[in-house]
């Protein structure tokens, strides 16, 4: 093989990174509640610092996306892991608003470059989503184990702050896995080699940027309801902070089952079946959810909801890493899904104080159906159709395995596995050596390779080469006649 084949490195690597980086979104309902009951800030305030943190999440990764192979995975993520430890443990050890925002926004810059690094590395693997399954399985773990402890370690607004700091400090000794700088040697999990450097064109543009978009309206719509959870089940069903950390870490839990059985599914149904059939199942549970009166309609809400959310999340990750395999448009949709999820608390308690909680429910509900036709569009066009025998496709070709049915079980150890993944389709320039001519061959006949064939297939030849209306018999005379 040549050095330019691509590398599948360990994942561990990038799920730490992931997992520091998107734990913040997570923490998100507990860290607006924090603000909003222990520093002198209305709802509505505290919900524009949690958007403000997200936002400066989403603006690093648009501004990496393009960045990423030329400064190399490991610089970009320990920049942003510092980011992150020195703005949130800034945001935690201070009660002065405008230094509470100064160290939200430089924590959520960090935060959105330790997610970038990570897709980036993420849609380079063998398999994109399952890596991205488990990632999410890390942070599910990660933040139900932290929704458990904070409510016992005591108040203060700072205390969530300094939980995503810790888990950004942690991910530290994952980066001396990923790859240095181009040039610096030596390769790690970021790393793949690719040909043609990194000012290449982004593939599928219309498919990349309806994704992105569509992303974005779906995360605004989630996250609209995630950031004012905790209000509409203290203030609505009447929950204590203890019993709504119970809850929250139940859905965590039932996450990490939903994303278990997405990593256990893989392919078999495709990506348009689960995120179009998963978003439409999303918008009943927000519209349950936000209409919760009591502590059994509120948890079953909240429980569904968190069990596929990140289920969907996954195929969408894996559905952007296809569209591109150097990850940029992982990179670019996990920025504009940031950007919602920034948007999400402010929509939410706008919507909140204008419709009041069920009002706000049905709002985002219908917004989730609206967007689940795009990205079932989206899915459909990068092959969302599960790879199984009678239908193999690759995407710009003819169906493969049409000629698998009249064939019996002479092409059956050919056919790819169910929910195998698409091959690596890798560029390569060839160029003519200077100074040196074209050889020219000359190819016998079939006739004249094997002349112990039969007089009809001899026949059949002679009549197929004499024959005035085959293209290749002219072809070929011209070339006899051009090489005597």
């Amino acid at each position: 093989m040549s050095d330019h084949a691509p590398e599948h490195p360990a994942s561990w690597p990038l799920v730490a990174l992931f997992t520091a980086g998107y734990v913040a979104p997570y923490l998100l309902p507990t860290v607006v509640g924090r603000l909003d009951a222990h520093l002198p800030l209305s709802s509505a305030q505290a919900g524009l610092i949690g958007s403000v943190l997200l936002l400066g999440s989403a603006t690093a990764g648009f501004a990496l996306a393009s960045r990423i192979p030329r400064h190399g995975p490991r610089p970009l993520a320990r920049l942003g892991l510092l980011l992150a430890v020195a703005g949130y443990a800034a945001a935690a050890a201070t009660s002065l608003v405008p230094l509470v925002v100064v160290g939200a926004v430089v924590g959520g810059f960090g935060s959105g470059t330790a997610t970038a690094v990570a897709a980036a590395g993420i849609a380079g693997q063998r398999d994109p989503h399952r890596t991205s399954a488990v990632g999410l399985l890390s942070v599910s773990a990660t933040a139900g184990a932290l929704y458990l402890t904070l409510p016992r370690l005591g108040g203060g607004h700072g205390l969530p702050f300094a939980a995503i700091a810790l888990v950004a400090a942690l991910a530290w000794p994952a980066t001396g896995r990923l790859a240095g700088p181009p040039g610096g040697g030596g390769r790690g999990a970021g790393g793949r080699g690719v040909v043609g450097g990194s000012a290449s064109r982004l593939p599928n543009p219309r498919a990349g940027s309806v994704l992105a978009g569509a992303l974005m309206l779906w995360s605004l719509a989630q996250n609209a309801l995630w950031g004012v959870s905790g209000r509409i089940g203290s203030q609505q069903a009447g929950l204590s902070e203890v019993t709504l950390g119970m809850v929250f870490a139940a859905a965590l839990g039932a996450g990490l089952l939903g994303v278990t059985a997405a990593s256990a599914l893989g392919a078999r149904l495709g990506r348009a079946v689960p995120i179009g059939a998963g978003t439409a199942l999303i918008a009943l549970c927000v519209a349950a959810s936000s209409a919760a009166r009591d502590l059994g309609s509120f948890a079953a809400g909240e429980i569904l909801w968190n069990a596929l959310y990140p289920v969907v999340l996954s195929y969408a990750i894996g559905l952007a890493a296809a569209l591109d395999p150097r990850g940029r448009w992982a990179v670019l949709a996990g920025s504009a899904s940031s950007l919602g999820v920034a948007c999400g608390p402010v929509t939410g308690s706008l919507l909140a104080e204008r419709a009041g909680f069920p009002g706000m429910g049905l709002a985002l509900g219908g917004l989730l159906l609206a967007v689940a036709v795009p990205l079932t569009a989206v899915a459909l066009h990068a092959g969302g159709r599960p790879l199984v025998p009678g239908s193999v496709r690759r995407r710009g070709g003819a169906p493969a395995a049409v000629l698998a049915a009249g064939a019996g079980a002479a092409l059956s150890g050919r056919l790819p596995r169910v929910g195998a993944p698409e091959l690596t389709v890798v560029d390569v320039t060839v160029r003519p050596l200077p100074g040196r001519t074209p050889l020219r061959v000359l190819l016998r006949s079939p006739a004249a390779r094997y002349p112990r064939l039969g007089s009809g297939t001899r026949a059949r030849s002679a009549a197929m080469v004499s024959s005035p209306s085959n293209p290749a018999a002219r072809a070929s005379r011209s070339k006899s006649a051009g090489s005597v």
